[in-house]
């Protein structure tokens, strides 16, 4: 049963399809890997085990009488706690939100459940997805399978980890400003944000709903891109969702680039980036020269700027949406309060966490009368530049490329007390969900500690399937992919 959690989902499939294999017997193998190193690892704040048995029951009558069976069909699945799966708690990782069942489930777990997938639990997070470490959680503290004294990243660290250590062949999580891409890289696998409105936010619980955008995690490229061929899709519930048909990610994994225009982004190369981070992204480039691409530099002056500009819309977007958490409808309430208005007050008091409110905070500040045109609205107008920036370069280059994160996975600790330092490790993928582009992150090599580094491609808008052709182009011709965390380092399929 171990080699089962080193599958991907195409041999996965193949060993169904042939009996070789029962989806019990799969999702199986992934309990039993959860069971195993799950105290060690922390990944999930619930299991969802019933739902996950019902579904592979549901496959395994479909393989007994010889019917085509969907495409994710006995596939275990992780789903960020963010996202709602009906019936099983929803929280967020926060205590405001404690004991919240939805009676819905997002669009995503409506296709992925129709697609076969056995979602095996709901993953830990940053509270309300607001850091880049986990560490922001309410519940608990998730940890890096390559070393579990460092961050799996965030804010979707749970749903990197929980693929990292083989509970899950793919998870889903949202990235807001970088919370799939940066702990893909810090825990070695292939995250995704796909092109804003290629996926559909409904049931997904809103943080920045200009910025938002749920995609998926795999060990390999192709095994994303049979997640985004599910979930991708115009829906009616979303009025941001894209209206045209996706295409099939899959069949368009060629991994022929040649003659393809790539750039290096000259500013995220120097200054407040590791030495060997940039070096294993100069390799990359290099790689992709041998591919048959042409790789230059570009620069981008206004790359400066989004930090602070994300850091006051996001927020902004923040105070407005977190406001509905007042203790009224649902979630926690304080029940000493003798007052509406003292209960509003003590619920949000109690049930949020320190980042949460300092963001709500920040974002009420920036949108309050006198300060909006000084700092909301510059900010989207420097929003606009830092767009106008993509699109300078890709009016020459089909996409560009630079670091995931300016670091490889940080200890724990060593930077809650400073949420400026935090905020930094996010430099390299926050313009992405400024302009709305597509991103996608995938090892590119190893620091000296054996500590993984993700390599960041980033196209125009609807360019998906491009950004996925050309990172499994460099997967295909390099090993970093092959290299596994110690607890699946055994029983890999050949």
């Amino acid at each position: 049963m171990k080699e089962l959690i080193n599958g991907s989902i195409r041999q996965l499939r193949e060993m169904l399809v042939s009996k070789e294999i029962s989806a019990r017997e799969i999702l199986k193998a992934h309990l039993e890997q959860i069971k195993r190193h799950e105290k060690e690892i922390d990944a999930f704040n619930c299991l969802t085990e019933k739902l996950a048995e019902k579904q592979a029951d549901e496959i395994d009558k479909l393989v007994a009488t010889g019917a085509e069976l969907p495409a994710l069909a006995g596939i275990p699945i992780a789903i960020k706690d963010n996202i709602c799966i009906k019936e099983y708690p929803t929280t967020c990782s926060s205590k405001v939100l404690a004991g919240f069942v939805p009676p819905y489930d997002a669009t995503v777990t409506t296709k992925l459940l129709q697609a076969g997938a056995l979602p095996v639990g709901k993953t830990n997070m940053d509270e309300f997805a607001m850091g880049s470490s986990t560490e922001n959680s309410a519940n608990k503290l998730t940890k890096n399978p390559w070393n579990t004294k460092t961050v799996p990243g965030g804010s979707s660290g749970g749903s990197a980890a929980s693929v990292a250590a083989g509970f899950a062949v793919v998870s889903l999580g949202s990235d807001t400003g970088g919370s799939i891409r940066q702990p893909a890289s810090f825990c070695g696998v292939v995250g995704m944000k796909p092109t804003y409105g290629m996926v559909s936010r409904f049931g997904l619980v809103a943080f920045a709903s200009s910025l938002d955008q749920i995609g998926p995690f795999g060990r390999s490229v192709e095994d994303v891109a049979f997640v985004l061929n599910i979930i991708a899709g115009h829906d009616s519930n979303d009025s941001t969702s894209i209206v045209k048909e996706a295409p099939d990610f899959v069949a368009l994994l060629s991994g022929n680039i040649a003659g393809m225009k790539i750039a290096v982004i000259k500013e995220l190369l120097g200054e407040g980036i590791d030495a060997e981070v940039s070096q294993a992204v100069s390799s990359a480039a290099d790689t992709y020269r041998k591919l048959g691409a042409q790789v230059e530099e570009v620069s981008m002056p206004n790359f400066k700027h989004a930090l602070p500009v994300y850091y006051l819309l996001a927020t902004a977007e923040a105070s407005a949406n977190l406001a509905r958490y007042d203790g009224v409808k649902y979630g926690h309430r304080n029940k000493e309060a003798k007052d509406i208005l003292s209960m509003y007050y003590k619920t949000r008091q109690e049930g949020l966490g320190a980042e949460v409110k300092r963001r709500i905070m920040l974002g009420t500040f920036a949108l309050s009368s006198g300060y909006y045109d000084a700092y909301y609205k510059k900010a989207q107008q420097v929003r606009r530049l830092i767009k106008e920036d993509f699109d300078k370069a890709f009016a020459k280059y089909d996409l560009v490329i630079c670091p995931t994160a300016p670091s490889t996975a940080f200890e724990f600790g060593s930077k809650t007390a400073d949420p400026l330092s935090m905020y930094l490790s996010d430099i390299a993928t926050i313009p992405a969900n400024l302009a709305g582009i597509p991103g996608i992150s995938l090892p590119c090599g190893f620091d000296k500690g054996g500590l993984p580094i993700g390599l960041q491609l980033l196209g125009p808008a609807l360019s998906d399937a491009k950004l996925l052709n050309a990172a499994h182009a460099f997967e295909k011709s390099t090993e970093f992919h092959k290299r596994f965390s110690t607890m699946l380092s055994n029983g890999k399929i050949s």
